[in-house]
């Protein structure tokens, strides 16, 4: 949702990152930490199952199977629609409209590697988490071998030592490789899933309390140095803010705080939370469509278009997560084969869990 926010903000108000919008909206225009944020919880989810059987996954090719099944299905959905809004309705980006060789490297999932006018320009974290995934069983010998601190200083010493030999000590984050500065975001996360299955002593910890501590000076040296300074040093603040991540992650794995558990296992937020990867995949082109083509024509720009964009666009762009979710996520979600999914028995499967989802 704050990714969703953050497009409605960052369309509505030109100047980035420089902001030009009041200054009580200020705090929606950190997008690329959300990203981070994801990467974070996506190696914490994905380790824990590991991490309860000894570090040990359960087959290289059964885990990249079932990835591809979960991810890829709505995802090139997603890309198809994207590609008729750009074609037709919306360009994705100042780029121009997509290209062939846009529909080749976003179609085998490249982008991370290859340029190309983007037809969703949220769709560049699916590339990198695409090659994250082929790095996790490594990452997993690694841990179950030489223990969590080789695991993080074999993938951050290089990330540093690149950051330090850099013009003037900062990289540049562009729209391509950046999974080599998240790859020590992603091992965080999968660092963090030992302390859910460590000992009494260490799930007692106060994660909660460390996360806020550690997050805090991130938090004051970004306010101190401002909007533009943070985005231009994303590489380092991604590599900063991750520890207070992972453990407010390991805060609400072990049940604490109690107040945040509540709230995440509140009903409105699960259901949220069942088509949040069908939000993540459409929400772009739905907010650029009422931004560029809708609000042009009813409403002053900035503020007011901001504001129009909440009322119409985020309720539009949620319901419509819903609906497609139904259709080309949810059937992948709880089907894990075309044998199941195509039999009798796996379509009503499907069909409970959607009315399920939907009570």
């Amino acid at each position: 949702m704050y990714v969703v926010l953050f497009h409605c903000w960052l369309y509505s108000f030109p100047g980035y990152p420089r902001s030009s919008a009041p200054w009580w909206l200020d705090g929606l225009m950190f997008g690329r930490l959300a990203v981070v944020f994801f990467l974070v919880l996506s190696g914490f989810s994905l380790a824990m199952s590991a991490a309860q059987h000894g570090w040990r996954s359960s087959g290289v090719t059964r885990f990249l199977r079932r990835r591809a099944w979960r991810i890829l299905p709505p995802y090139w959905a997603a890309l198809a629609m994207s590609l008729i809004i750009a074609w037709l309705v919306v360009p994705a980006s100042h780029f121009g409209p997509p290209t062939g060789a846009s529909v080749l490297v976003y179609g085998t999932v490249a982008q991370d590697m290859v340029t190309a006018p983007t037809p969703n320009g949220a769709f560049w974290s699916i590339g990198v988490e695409a090659e994250l995934y082929l790095l996790f069983p490594l990452l997993l010998l690694v841990r179950r071998r030489w223990g969590a601190t080789v695991l993080v200083a074999c993938v951050a010493l290089p990330v540093i030592a690149r950051g330090l030999t850099a013009s003037g000590a900062s990289p540049v984050e562009g729209d391509n490789w950046l999974a080599p500065d998240l790859v020590p975001v992603f091992v965080a996360g999968v660092v963090g899933a030992g302390v859910a299955v460590a000992s009494d002593r260490v799930r007692r910890l106060p994660w909660g309390l460390f996360a806020a501590l550690a997050a805090l000076p991130v938090l004051a040296l970004g306010f101190v140095q401002g909007s533009v300074w943070t985005v231009n040093h994303y590489f380092w603040m991604d590599l900063a803010v991750c520890p207070a991540m992972t453990m407010l992650l390991a805060a609400v794995a072990t049940g604490r705080p109690a107040f945040l558990v509540r709230l995440l296992t509140a009903r409105p937020v699960r259901g949220l939370g069942e088509f949040s990867y069908s939000l993540y995949l459409i929400h772009l082109p739905i907010i650029m469509i009422v931004i560029r083509r809708a609000a042009p024509h009813a409403v002053s720009p900035r503020l007011p278009v901001f504001g129009f964009t909440l009322l119409l666009g985020l309720p539009v762009a949620i319901f419509g997560a819903w609906v497609f979710s139904r259709i080309f996520e949810m059937p992948f979600k709880h089907n894990r084969s075309w044998k199941s999914l195509t039999a009798p028995r796996g379509r009503q499967r499907a069909r409970l869990s959607s009315v399920r989802a939907v009570r």
